[in-house]
């Protein structure tokens, strides 16, 4: 029987872990079961430029953590080596970063599943999230639309007024 000393710990860092649960917009569970250590730290890197908290979480304690954070759904998927990928911002970062892993490092790191806005995704949907672009991305796209017509309007405008000074 574990001791009441190491109870209160577990049970500290199931609180911890239910908060950060609640407190992100998204969240991608990864088996990284055979990952080098070369591709472990790129990854890492990449989760930490991108302001993704990456750990290894037991599945036991997500568990509980799910549980209480509303996530049950995720419970099913918990078997074998398990990451956790959380951003507070952007919802799309640990999809986006881990789908593309998941790619690169075939039968290594495989998406799980994963959340976002407190809704629970499956496997596939997480690998979908990724190849979105990013909001910058769509905020680009969307700038590049709206101009678009504008400077199309300018440049008939301009050929008209051209046209008149002409005849």
């Amino acid at each position: 029987m574990p001791s009441a000393e190491l109870l209160k710990q577990k049970e500290q860092y199931v609180k911890e872990l239910t908060e950060k649960l609640k407190g992100s917009a998204a969240g991608v569970l990864v088996d990284y079961k055979g990952i080098t250590v070369a591709d472990d730290t790129k990854l890492r890197k990449e989760f930490r430029e991108a302001g993704v908290q990456y750990t290894v979480v037991k599945n036991t304690m997500l568990r509980f953590a799910a549980k209480e954070a509303g996530l049950e759904d995720l419970i099913p998927v918990l078997e074998g080596t398990t990451a956790l990928a959380l951003c507070e911002e952007d919802p799309v970062a640990p999809a986006k970063i881990a789908a593309k892993y998941a790619d690169s490092i075939k039968n290594c790191f495989t998406i799980k599943g994963g959340f976002m806005d407190g809704e629970v995704l499956d496997a596939a949907k997480v690998v979908a999230v990724g190849k979105l672009p990013s909001k910058d991305q769509l905020m680009a796209q969307l700038v590049s639309v709206l101009t678009g017509n504008i400077r199309g309007m300018a440049v008939a405008l301009n050929a008209i007024a051209e046209q008149k000074e002409s005849a």
